[in-house]
């Protein structure tokens, strides 16, 4: 049975704050136990002669909260009873790696107290997707998101939808087309490829062609594809985007690689030495994504990266701002001795 509550016209505090404000704070009395069925929409409405737009209002403040679960065909009840508990989020990845490590302990590290994080990872599979979401949407206060996904996008974003703006955090990787009023950080791949070659033009003009080590049999955003390819026109470089770097590479005095993969990294270094060509004078090397190695590796290799505690600590201070800003997080192109 639900307790009798004192809902008052008088009260200078809008109605549907006051209807949220006496659920709680029967739960917090213990009036109301997890499981509970509550008064529906009407029933209330009638009770406490408040329009039926009020009463849902609060409700669905309720719903976004995690307070009260709708059931089909049978109503409303009681979903959480911790209510003075730390935030509850999900960090919903596409994969495990080092970088993805970094925005993940930059996260926890900056949330602190404040929050109690579980990490799932989708595979950038959509069937994963749609049971990690549908499974879990009434569990946390917000779900964060890496919107990697290759096939089946438009099922994607449609599941993604399902999730309220003020649940849903995206970082990472902004979706195409997906307007939402819910905070992002964000890496723009197309763009900050262009910056960052940009920033080392100068050494880059030493070089008669570029190579892109992209990887058709890893799924990486086309966008950094699109930006090396714009950046070579723009500043006319003869260009090639490359499979993988292996023992039967080509490797020629005045050309230069970007890689990501750090095998393929390892590869072009053999290669070179093999061949007696030296890397930063015959053979440039730029690397995706900065490491501690890299930085001591031959002596510095050149990277162009993102921040990636950055931007695990932007989408922890979003949260703990209730922020719904978008912020693109910073790329950097560091100078050192493979160029």
């Amino acid at each position: 049975m639900m307790p009798a509550f004192q809902i008052g016209s008088q009260n200078q505090v809008p109605k549907y704050t006051q209807v949220v404000n006496a659920v709680t704070d029967a739960i917090r009395k213990g009036h109301l136990k997890k499981g509970q069925k509550i008064s529906s929409i009407n029933e209330l409405s009638d009770e406490y002669f408040i329009s039926r737009v009020t009463v849902e209002k609060a409700y669905n403040i309720l719903k976004e909260q995690g307070t009260i679960i709708p059931i089909k065909g049978k109503g409303f009840y009681i979903n959480r009873v911790d209510l003075d508990a730390p935030v509850r989020i999900l960090l919903l990845f596409n994969k495990i790696s080092n970088y993805k490590k970094q925005i993940y302990n930059a996260f926890i590290k900056t949330m602190g107290t404040n929050a109690i994080v579980d990490l799932k990872i989708h595979h950038f599979n959509v069937q994963i997707l749609r049971s990690l979401v549908e499974n879990n949407m009434d569990d946390y206060d917000y779900i964060v998101l890496m919107p990697y996904f290759y096939e089946n996008i438009e099922e994607a974003v449609n599941i993604i939808k399902t999730i309220p703006p003020n649940k849903l955090m995206i970082i990472d990787r902004r979706i195409p087309f997906f307007n939402s009023e819910c905070g992002c950080v964000y890496q723009d791949f197309e763009n900050d490829i262009i910056d960052a070659l940009d920033k080392g033009l100068d050494l880059l003009k030493k070089y008669s062609k570029l190579y892109f080590v992209y990887s058709n049999m890893i799924p990486y955003p086309p966008e950094m594809a699109r930006g090396f390819r714009k950046f070579c026109m723009q500043n006319s470089f003869k260009n090639e985007l490359m499979g993988e770097v292996n023992a039967n590479t080509e490797v020629k005095k005045g050309d230069a690689f970007i890689v990501i993969e750090e095998t393929d990294l390892s590869s072009l270094i053999k290669n070179c030495r093999t061949k007696g060509l030296k890397i930063g004078k015959d053979v440039g090397i730029i690397s995706y994504n900065e490491t501690p190695l890299k930085e001591v590796l031959l002596e510095g290799i050149t990277v162009i990266s993102t921040d990636h505690e950055q931007l695990g600590e932007s989408a922890a201070n979003l949260i703990l701002s209730n922020s719904k800003e978008s912020i693109k997080n910073p790329f950097v192109f560091i100078r050192r001795n493979s160029l």
